[in-house]
């Protein structure tokens, strides 16, 4: 056994041939923040070349939850004084996104409690990844004037008919029947029995684990929705979508146009683009360069700053947009979130070839 590598915000060890990522800020849900990123990206560097190393684990300290997301309090800070940390943040993190969905090996992902933002992208771009009914799973990105990222325009596009559209615009949550019919979890098994598995990751292989401990996922609400969501949400303008689910009559489709009347209108216009272009895309990769141009420009929209003081800071939960309505977002404006960086491009290419994943 290798000697463990510690520090106060994650913890990397290996052991039985697993490698173990534990995410270790537990009083604000594990946040990321980039000496984290840049820690598993090491680790999974490491360990990837290692024949010691038969799989890769992550979970979260604490009994909150997997991943709250990203550090949005240090965003704050840096998208008023227009810093530059920001975005080389999601530079490491997009990279690493990309880096955990080709793993050569197993990488299991514990989904329990809150998996958000930033903790999709460390989760549900592994090859294994375990839900339990303890787990709330969400890109709430629209709430606080930003837009899903993360390579979670990726999945949320590749979302049975338009549920991703909905889940980003309204930021709702994912219990477990949810995210595994989602595509962002694979398997059940309830919170109970986790340390059980992941003990038995010791001595067994991965796909043995999971057999021994895999029970049916509960039903998907989401998926019951599906009628009124697509009719909905398959429109060509968030305008559109808000009057479909009030002219629909059901309950459900309007407290949906309330939701999403309460986000940033400008955000969500870039999301649905973002949703319609990642659909078409050809791979993560390409995704998460997209995505890499629209949070660039995020950092220098009004919004996101005014949305994480509504939400975090002040947390008076009264965003002022600007503009403030869907009718004063206009194409232009939303195109310029996808406007190329030139020299500063996130330049990600998709893999000719991929490892074996399990």
């Amino acid at each position: 056994m290798s000697e463990p590598i510690t520090d106060p915000e994650v913890l990397i060890d290996q052991r039985d041939g697993v490698g173990r990522i534990v995410l270790n800020r537990p009083k604000a849900i594990n946040a990321l923040n980039h000496t984290m990123v840049t820690r598993i990206a090491a680790a999974l560097a490491e360990w990837a070349g290692d024949d010691e190393v038969k799989a890769v684990l992550i979970t979260g300290a604490g009994d909150r939850g997997l991943c709250a997301g990203g550090d949005i309090v240090s965003i704050y800070h840096d998208a008023r004084e227009g810093g530059t940390g920001s975005r080389e943040f999601w530079r490491d993190e997009y990279i690493l996104n990309a880096t955990i969905a080709n793993y050569p090996k197993p990488y299991v992902a514990i989904m329990d409690g809150i998996v958000m933002g930033g903790g999709v992208g460390v989760s549900a771009h592994g090859s294994v990844r375990i839900v339990t009914e303890r787990s709330m799973i969400g890109m709430p990105e629209t709430g606080i004037g930003f837009v899903p990222d993360v390579g979670g325009t990726f999945l949320l596009a590749r979302a049975p008919g338009e549920l991703g559209t909905h889940i980003a615009l309204t930021t709702a949550r994912l219990g477990a029947g949810d995210a595994i019919a989602c595509g962002f979890a694979d398997h059940f098994i309830p919170s109970a029995r986790i340390g059980a598995f992941v003990e038995k990751l010791s001595s067994v292989s991965v796909e043995a684990a999971v057999a021994a401990f895999t029970e049916p996922a509960p039903e998907s609400d989401l998926l019951a929705q599906q009628g009124w969501i697509d009719a909905a949400y398959s429109a060509d303008s968030v305008a559109e979508i808000i009057s479909r689910l009030q002219g629909s009559g059901v309950p459900e489709a309007q407290k949906a146009a309330g939701q999403v009347l309460a986000k940033s209108p400008t955000a969500c216009a870039v999301t649905l683009a973002s949703l319609r272009r990642a659909r078409v895309a050809g791979s993560l990769e390409e995704v998460l360069n997209e995505e890499f141009r629209v949070s660039v420009a995020c950092l220098g929209s009004a919004d996101l700053v005014e949305g994480i003081r509504a939400q975090v800071v002040d947390k008076d939960r009264n965003p002022r947009w600007s503009p403030a309505t869907l009718d004063d977002v206009t194409d232009a404006a939303v195109a310029q979130f996808f406007t190329p960086l030139g020299d500063l491009e996130l330049g990600l290419t998709a893999p000719t070839t991929t490892g074996e994943q399990q």
